[in-house]
């Protein structure tokens, strides 16, 4: 058994493919694939079930790869404490967020502390955020209303209600609140299903039986906002979230307990890395 063998096995498992994970480690698919083959064939055993379309691992690929988490952790922590002297001054800190909004004070101050760390923030709903937490393609996340849960490290930011929102010119505009009946009647412009925003409208409509009228449904909360600016329709978002735009207007919702709970998370197991520790520690006013 290599190395090499067993890095290429991580990979794959982490990606769900040879190709993510050739990408992921700078190396060609067939190389991949062949340090694979190479570590089930000395074993004996087979670690993936190789489908037309996606690669899943076998009940003993997911026990090795129990294993591989563990070592390839220990081997971060070990590079960290050796290059530690260092490791605050290069590098680079990848966020994932369903909102960046809610870490912008914690970023400028990372950024003040550690000015020559370069920061990557991409954009997901909570689903991505997590999957991309999971396969080690992001440091620390975003997320709205995740559970405390094995493996994760989580410290809660805020908490706000959801609010309807529509452009100055849409009729809705004018008025100081709306019932979750009225909203509901209205052509509503909503994230894609995974989205807890969504999933928040859907739940308080079906505890009180109104049907919701989504008439667009657009990914990321990005093109929502542009949609609902052009007059298409009322969105919902989290208040904390609305920001400033003077094409739009937010409209309280009074019969609706409907509260979006944002989190900083990151995997248990790289928690003391000294960029994500650094990142956390800030955000929880340290």
């Amino acid at each position: 058994m290599r190395h090499v063998q067993l890095r290429a096995f991580h990979a794959v498992a982490l990606a769900g493919g040879f190709s993510r994970a050739a990408d992921a480690l700078r190396l060609t698919q067939p190389a991949i694939s062949d340090q694979v083959r190479k570590l089930e064939a000395e074993y004996d055993v087979l670690l993936f079930d190789r489908g037309h379309r996606q690669v899943t691992l076998t009940e003993q690929g997911a026990r090795l790869l129990d294993i591989t988490r563990r070592l390839f952790s220990a081997e971060e922590e070990a590079q960290a404490l050796l290059g530690e002297r260092r490791a605050l001054t290069a590098g680079t800190l990848r966020i994932a967020a369903d909102s960046a909004l809610h870490v912008l004070h914690v970023l400028g101050a990372f950024r003040t502390r550690h000015p020559t760390v370069a920061v990557k923030v991409t954009a997901g709903n909570t689903q991505q955020v997590i999957a991309a937490l999971n396969a080690w393609e992001a440091d620390v996340g975003v997320v709205g209303e995740v559970a405390d849960e094995a493996g994760m490290e989580v410290l809660r930011l805020n908490e706000t209600p959801l609010v309807a929102f529509a452009a100055r010119s849409h009729p809705v505009a004018t008025r100081t609140n709306l019932s979750l009946a009225e909203l509901a009647a209205q052509p509503l412009v909503l994230r894609e299903p995974a989205s807890k925003t969504r999933r928040k409208l859907e739940e308080a409509a079906a505890r009180t039986g109104l049907t919701l009228n989504t008439a667009i449904e657009a990914e990321g909360r990005e093109a929502v906002r542009e949609i609902v600016a052009a007059g298409a329709g009322v969105g919902v978002v989290a208040q904390a979230e609305f920001g400033a735009d003077p094409r739009l207007v937010a409209i309280p919702l009074t019969d609706a307990d409907m509260t979006m709970e944002e989190a900083l998370v990151c995997l248990s197991e790289r928690a003391q890395g000294r960029l994500i520790r650094a990142f956390m520690d800030l955000a929880a006013g340290g």
